[in-house]
């Protein structure tokens, strides 16, 4: 017993390590359900189209190539012979399928039997294929049949086709060896499915991450933990990294084992080494946790799924139900996470679409609920319910939709204030000028541009006005963001009053960030054939951005301008206009 235990803390101390590594790696892992690795693990067969290049007759009108849909075809083909197969006795199907016009080759037979015909008659298809004129079988024919006798647990059918396979000569591939290992498995031979893996390296065949995945939940389905431990570590010697369905194993294991702690570091650490848990690992899990009580594992995926939105099969969420109310713990967030399922009908035994219910949110609850969540700062919760009343008619008070405006962008999370905008549009909720500009402000540091068009528009249009400071710094900010097409977008925009020495100044010094000298100088003579005084803050613009562009004439010409600006501007002691004060505070020196 105290062996079995060490090797089970190393070997979650192995995971826990790896991933942490992984995380610098940043790769994107593939998304397999570990209940189906025997079918996940087929090799895609590329479709041949030798039989689409058939010579035309003379006399007849060519076809052109982009009229002709192949994949209708194929499908067509498939289904049609898969119903002869299924709704005729052998007899009758083997006329009808011998007077079609087909060219037989292995991609068609292989998807026919992945269709799975009844068990029979697939074994009766196969053998007649074999005696058909310029076909024969290859490894991915014999693999499908094989895996068709597997699944129906005829384990002696199936090393039969395995073993016509070695006598013929039939390529043998890690895709062939992992279903034969699974199924041996899963009829109770664990010691068979180990002969397998061990046949497969000794006859030089290299497992994938799919071929470890398999076997590695077999042994620790087995409690054969050392052996698990040691097919790992050699996964990862290998250069082989764990995929979704690895990560997903091995958590699985852990959680059965009372080691939620480890299971969850696993879970979060995946996520930074971008293996993120799918729709089918997060049930998996789930009824894991259900089995084994781990409700602190099950609550920290429920909220990822709740993020993610992902939601748990019925049979899953009618489990989770029950735990839950026989541990008193609180049903919401299970009830968030499957908002179309009401919890009303898990006791009865039926299965009610919360979107075909009229009054699936009252409104005389939602003021409380969502200020609940709103001081709680469940952010995510409360978008659920903005997008549950986007199609129906329900309203929400005007106070609390424009505190999820103001605390989402306090939290910055611009597509959460963003739907509460559109709710407030939708609505005709009227929005105060200062809360425009504190989501114009997240906007502009989220980059989302085009979304800050349209809220400038509609300021304007409610009879709200930016101001020269924030018209200027917006303009400011979006050049900083090398955006000056958007600049000049917003500078349109502006009432005539604010188009001066400071919009000016900030949009030459847009385009100038993008590196169009030759439009922001454009610009600038505009501004002065309107009548507006350059500033400090221009000169400042002007000469940084010529010294980028190598234009030394103007450069020349600019400085001269300056120093007799500044010679001026000294002497005189003059007012300074707002325009140019803002203008020097971005751009240059504060003029006093």
């Amino acid at each position: 017993m105290v062996h079995f235990m060490r090797c089970s803390n190393h070997f979650s101390f192995l995971m826990s390590n790896y991933v942490v590594t992984s995380a610098i790696c940043k790769r994107i892992y593939q998304n397999i359900s570990s209940k189906c690795l025997h079918s996940s693990h087929q090799y895609k067969q590329e479709k041949p189209f030798s039989r689409f290049s058939r010579k035309l007759r003379k006399g007849t009108k060519g076809v052109k190539k982009e009229e002709v849909n192949l994949t209708p075809y194929t499908r067509d083909t498939v289904r049609n012979i898969y119903n002869i197969l299924r709704n005729c006795s052998w007899a009758s199907a083997q006329g009808h399928i011998e007077t079609l016009p087909i060219r037989w080759d292995s991609y068609l037979i292989n998807q026919v039997l992945k269709t799975h015909p009844p068990l029979e008659k697939a074994w009766l298809f196969f053998n007649w294929a074999s005696r058909l004129q310029n076909f024969r079988h290859d490894h991915y024919t014999y693999t499908t049949m094989l895996d068709i006798f597997g699944e129906a647990g005829r384990i002696s059918s199936m090393n039969y086709v395995f073993q016509q396979m070695k006598e013929k000569g039939i390529k043998i591939d890690a895709v062939t060896y992992t279903s034969l290992m699974h199924w041996r498995s899963n009829s109770g031979d664990v010691d068979g499915a180990i002969r397998v893996w061990e046949e497969m390296k000794a006859n030089g065949c290299y497992p994938t991450v799919v071929s470890y995945t398999a076997y590695i939940k077999i042994l620790l389905d087995n409690v054969r933990v050392r052996k698990a431990t040691d097919a790992y570590k050699e996964m990862l010697q290998s250069g082989l990294s764990p995929n979704c369905c690895t990560y997903t194993v091995l958590m699985e294991y852990l959680i059965g084992e009372d080691k939620g702690k480890e299971a969850l570091d696993i879970f979060h650490k995946m996520q930074d080494a971008g293996a993120y848990p799918d729709k089918a690992a997060c049930n998996i899990l789930i009824q894991k946790c259900c089995k084994s009580g781990e409700m602190l594992v099950m609550t920290q995926i429920l909220e990822y799924m709740k993020e993610k939105r992902l939601v748990l099969r019925y049979p899953v969420f009618v489990e989770a139900h029950e735990i839950l109310k026989s541990c008193s713990v609180s049903i919401t967030l299970l009830s968030q996470v499957n908002p179309h399922i009401e919890i009303e009908s898990v006791s009865k035994g039926e299965v009610v679409d919360v979107s075909t219910s009229c009054n699936v949110i009252l409104p005389s609850v939602d003021y409380e609920l969502v200020a609940n969540l709103l001081k709680e700062e469940k952010l995510i919760a409360v978008d659920h319910i903005l997008i549950g009343m986007k199609d129906k008619n329900i309203q929400l008070d005007s106070s609390i939709i424009l505190s999820i405006i103001e605390v989402n962008c306090k939290r910055n999370r611009p597509n959460g204030a963003l739907l509460a905008f559109d709710y407030c549009l939708k609505n005709g909720v009227k929005v105060e000028r200062n809360l425009y500009l504190t989501l114009i402000g997240v906007l502009i540091r989220s980059s989302i541009y085009s979304n800050l068009l349209e809220i400038v528009q509609e300021m304007y249009t409610k009879g709200h006005c930016l101001g020269l400071y924030h018209a200027t710094l917006i303009l400011y900010r979006l050049g900083k963001a090398g955006k000056p097409q958007y600049a000049r977008k917003v500078f349109n925009m502006l009432p005539e009053e604010l188009k001066c020495t400071a919009t000016y100044t900030a949009l030459v010094a847009a385009y100038f960030s993008a590196g169009s000298f030759g439009k922001g100088l454009k610009i600038y003579e505009t501004m002065r054939k309107k009548g507006f005084t350059p500033s400090l803050g221009t000169y400042n613009v002007l000469l940084s951005g010529l010294v980028k562009s190598d234009r030394v004439v103007e450069l020349d010409i600019y400085r001269r301008e300056k120093k007799i600006f500044e010679i001026s501007h000294h002497s005189h002691h003059g007012t300074i206009l707002e325009e140019e004060r803002i203008c020097d505070l971005l751009f240059g020196e504060l003029v006093s």
